[in-house]
């Protein structure tokens, strides 16, 4: 079955200043490797759709959408947080990026694909349920999850969290949904100062101190995530896909390499086919080293066809 790629050209067009590392130019550097690797022709492309109003109100308060909607800008940049800003573009990208995961289960409970890549920015993991912060302003994952729940019938969704930084707007969102198990791992003590002391029961946080390497991330993932997935036994995985935990990147101290992310995409999509199907969504998070971000990604693409 195929391995569908979701993306938008007004994902490139967000843009919150020439310093910021959350720069179009990390969609280019992914483009660039995938069409090199020949990677890029053995993907079915689509473009991502505009999110659903009413998908986005399930998961995000009306107000603060409303908000959005309300101070973006017509040209300069409207600075929502302290490192959040939005552009003329921001809101199109953000409605696209969160139209790409809801697009990603139609794909897999359609059955025309197994598993689905959304090549978007923003990113959506710090993005709680009525505020923007962390460069996210709609939170993909969490859209995803709820539209697989509501619209397809699912039970059991798994929502697995490999960036640097812990997903406190995934959490706040679904901290005490039973219908939903948050794995995660992440640099702590870091920003967002979030997860350590979470005490839902369908939340699994797996704090990781700086410095440390594959092996304490593969033994976190064996120990705490893989038992609790398979007990769970999700009918959907939903991957927030970050790659700033690799050692080349600038913005935290973790030493993963290419092949970490290779491993616990393997170890995900063995899940996938035991309880759901083979049926994964995975949406692009962090990672702003552009040509370590590029390799992490075609490594997570090449595990999803088992090349890896």
């Amino acid at each position: 079955m195929p391995l569908a790629y979701i993306s938008h050209p007004d994902c490139q067009l967000h843009d919150m200043g020439p310093h910021h590392p959350e720069r179009p130019g990390r969609l280019s550097a992914i483009n660039d490797r995938l069409i090199a690797s020949g990677l890029d022709m053995a993907l079915h492309h689509y473009n991502a759709p505009l999110v659903q109003r009413e998908l986005l109100e399930a998961v995000h308060s009306p107000e603060y959408i409303a908000k959005l909607y309300d101070i973006s800008p017509e040209e300069g940049l409207v600075w929502v947080g302290g490192d959040t800003a939005m552009g003329p573009h921001t809101l199109t990208a953000a409605l696209r990026a969160a139209g790409a995961a809801a697009m990603g289960v139609d794909l897999v409970m359609s059955g025309k694909a197994s598993k689905v890549f959304c090549g978007v920015r923003p990113p959506g993991h710090h993005a709680e349920r009525g505020s923007a912060e962390g460069f996210c302003f709609f939170n993909n994952v969490a859209i995803a999850a709820h539209h697989a729940l509501a619209s397809h019938g699912l039970e059991r969704v798994a929502i697995a969290d490999f960036d640097v930084h812990h997903c406190n707007g995934t959490e706040d969102i679904f901290a005490g949904d039973d219908r939903v198990l948050l794995c995660s791992t992440f640099q702590h003590p870091f920003y967002p100062h979030t997860g350590y002391d979470c005490k839902s029961a369908n939340v699994v946080n797996v704090p990781l101190p700086a410095g440390a390497d594959s092996v304490a991330f593969r033994q976190a993932v064996e120990q705490y995530w893989l038992p609790r997935l398979a007990a769970f036994a999700p009918q959907l995985i939903v991957i927030s896909a970050g790659f700033d935990a690799h050692q080349a990147d600038y913005m935290a101290q973790l030493n993963l390499v290419d092949s970490d992310y290779a491993w616990v995409t393997r170890r995900l999509a063995e899940q996938a086919d035991a309880s759901a199907a083979g049926r994964i969504v995975s949406s692009l998070e962090g990672g702003y080293e552009l040509h370590a971000l590029a390799r992490s990604v075609e490594a997570h693409l090449k595990a999803f066809f088992g090349e890896i």
